[in-house]
């Protein structure tokens, strides 16, 4: 190993962790960028509870050039963090879902967008396999545009779309979310084709039989675009504020908000409530409206423990 090597630290990002091991992407300018490392991370991180996540960007010191070995020496601060996917330093979450086979589970995707929204991440929607079904497609991305969230109609059966994608995508770290079998691992192999790993570093540890576990994984589209493939998901946790509050999440209310006879109406029970006739009038999306309305259910029933 080089004098230079020993000595030099070396500015990345994580881009796969499993099992104790973290795989590093050289950033910094120089003939080692775009290099990946397998990392151990420093003792001292145990110590002081800080565990390193896919998506970190960290300084690392090279201990093996033959075998792409090193250790994370520094974790710089987060701006932000997820638990479900266990992801650090996102700038937008593409929530992809299939027009069918899966069908939408839209109670959990109402629940997601909510979750991001509260965390502060800006959330947008992937509608894939539109091959499958144009017209939903277009019924689907119409309610959600609706209330208020930006829709991309794709098919990658056909690969169509997907450039709009690319540009949605373009400058920033996404993770691409949803449940299994809805096409983001297609969607990101389009995007990267060298998203297979097929780097001769990391391919030939994972051929070692050590990692089999399914895991969120980051792919460098370009010098300044990310993407995150995620493991599906299958329960979102429920909001953690108030009730009263849930209503002012569905944007899509907003235009009626002091239109009901009552004030401080909560859209469920009350009579002469506009959101309830623009519900009637097809103003507002049927799931939209049984979402709130379940949300609100499993919200009243956690205040009385």
């Amino acid at each position: 190993m080089s004098k230079e090597d020993m000595s030099k630290i070396y500015f990345a990002k994580i881009i796969k962790g499993i099992a104790g091991f973290y795989y590093c992407i050289i950033l910094d300018e120089g003939e080692r960028k775009g290099q990946i490392f397998e990392c151990k991370a420093k003792g001292i991180f145990r110590k002081l509870g800080v565990k390193p996540l896919v998506g970190d960007n960290v300084d690392f010191e090279i201990t093996d050039t033959k075998d792409f070995e090193g250790n994370i020496v520094k974790i710089y601060k987060r701006k932000n963090a997820l638990i479900r996917p266990a992801v650090a330093n996102i700038d937008k979450v593409v929530l992809v879902l299939a027009v069918e086979s899966p069908s939408p589970a839209f109670y959990y995707l109402d629940k997601y967008l909510i979750n991001m929204s509260n965390a502060g991440i800006k959330v947008e929607i992937c509608w894939n396999k539109t091959d499958l079904n144009m017209d939903k497609a277009l019924e689907y991305a119409k309610i959600y545009n609706d209330a208020g969230f930006k829709n991309i109609i794709a098919s990658t059966f056909e690969e169509k779309g997907l450039e709009y994608l690319k540009e949605a995508l373009k400058g920033e770290v996404s993770v691409l979310a949803g449940a299994s079998g809805v096409g983001k691992s297609s969607i990101t192999n389009i995007l990267a084709p060298k998203a297979n790993m097929d780097t001769n570093t990391v391919s030939r540890k994972i051929e070692r039989g050590r990692h089999t576990t399914r895991h969120s994984e980051l792919f460098m589209i370009d010098s300044d675009t990310f993407v995150f493939d995620t493991p599906g998901f299958t329960s979102v946790e429920s909001p953690t504020f108030d009730k009263e509050e849930l209503r002012f999440h569905f944007h899509e209310f907003e235009e009626y908000e002091g239109k009901c006879r009552f004030a401080g109406c909560m859209h469920i029970n009350e009579p002469d409530c506009a959101v309830k006739q623009a519900l009637e009038e097809k103003l507002i999306g049927e799931s939209r409206y049984q979402s709130y309305k379940k949300m609100y259910e499993e919200l009243s029933e956690r205040r009385k423990y």
